[in-house]
């Protein structure tokens, strides 16, 4: 494990000589909030390392000879956005062997599916849902951690070479491109959207207004212990204390009975501050109206779709690749406007 700067000055110079670069993060999105990264993997000619990013050592020469390099990752979108997040990091360029089987047409592409299929080797699914802050991290845990990035270049070389022999090497290349500016954009927070959780479509004003406060209360009680916010209050208790309160119902019994005193009365207060909230300052209930196609609209949609599925079908793709139904329902609307957003490929076959 490189945990202190004189290991990790040890450790640069291999990696700057690297021919290639395999990485993976770990994070400890089930025990924390919110998540940070808590190790990356690295594999080189020279072998798998980890680096410990919660030591007290500066990471940032290690990300600087990281830059300029192609990395080779699996199902990269998570790694790329808590990488960009916590360590603000972006890489030049990527290989991302999900994304590559997904446009070879692979039905099973998760990590140990590939490598028993291409390499032969099938992993043990070891402790996917530990806690990757511990330390130290038990033997099966670092065994876990390397077997993710052991086997990412031989298993590249393998899908880069049918990507070359199928013509889908450049698709391959400009959707990881793709990848990687969708993952380096921070998220938008609309403060008057992100507390309406799964189940709030049908609350009225009322039981919206308690819900937003009992939101932003299990937000502060998140971060306050550290714990995923499903583990104070979950989604489904919040939404049924929320109605209850606003009809003047009993709701005692939807609170967790081992939920802490201390915390139960601040949850009370919440429910106490929502309650003395005044009708105009409700939320407002969002109403969508999904605007009905026209005939000639509706034509087109059925268009692209036929000429997808006949793509999909003949390369053996996953429809959505091409273009998830929602997208063919814009080009229907007004093609010189969405298709400048798809990628060159998916443009192509669309045509």
């Amino acid at each position: 494990m490189i945990d202190t700067q004189a290991k990790l000055a040890e450790f640069l110079p291999t990696l700057k000589s690297a021919a290639w670069l395999a990485i993976d993060t770990e994070a400890d999105s089930l025990h924390a909030y919110p998540e940070k990264v808590c190790l990356i993997q690295i594999s080189t000619t020279a072998g798998d390392r980890l680096v410990d990013p919660l030591a007290p050592m500066d990471i940032n020469p290690f990300l600087a000879a990281l830059s300029g390099r192609e990395l080779i990752f699996h199902a990269a979108d998570y790694d790329l956005r808590l990488l960009k997040k916590h360590h603000d990091f972006t890489p030049t360029e990527i290989f991302d062997t999900m994304l590559a089987a997904r446009l070879l047409g692979e039905k099973q592409f998760g990590l140990g599916a590939l490598v028993e299929k291409f390499l032969g080797v099938k992993l043990d699914k070891g402790p996917q849902k530990a806690d990757w802050a511990q330390r130290p991290l038990t033997p099966r845990m670092e065994q876990y951690a390397r077997n993710d990035t052991h086997y990412l270049k031989p298993l590249e070389e393998k899908l880069r070479a049918e990507l070359t022999a199928k013509g889908r090497l450049a698709w391959h290349s400009e959707s990881c491109a793709r990848l990687i500016v969708e993952s380096s954009v921070p998220p938008v927070i609309d403060l008057d959207d992100c507390w309406r959780i799964k189940g709030s479509t049908f609350l009225e004003a009322p039981a919206l207004a308690v819900l937003r406060e009992l939101w932003h209360w299990r937000e502060a009680q998140a971060i306050a212990a550290s714990r995923p916010p499903f583990f104070v209050l979950s989604h489904e208790s919040m939404v049924a204390i929320s109605v209850a309160v606003s009809e003047q119902q009993p709701f005692e019994q939807m609170i967790p009975p081992r939920m802490h005193p201390r915390r139960r009365e601040t949850l009370l207060a919440a429910i106490r501050a929502a309650q003395a909230v005044p009708p105009e300052q409700f939320p407002e209930k969002i109403r969508h109206h999904s605007q009905r196609p026209t005939e000639a609209e509706f034509k087109r949609f059925r268009d692209l779709e036929k000429i997808r599925d006949h793509h999909a079908h003949g390369l053996q793709l996953d429809p959505t690749l091409i273009a998830p139904k929602s997208v063919l329902g814009d080009l229907a609307r007004d093609w010189d406007k969405y298709s400048a957003e798809l990628m060159n490929w998916q443009r192509e076959l669309l045509k």
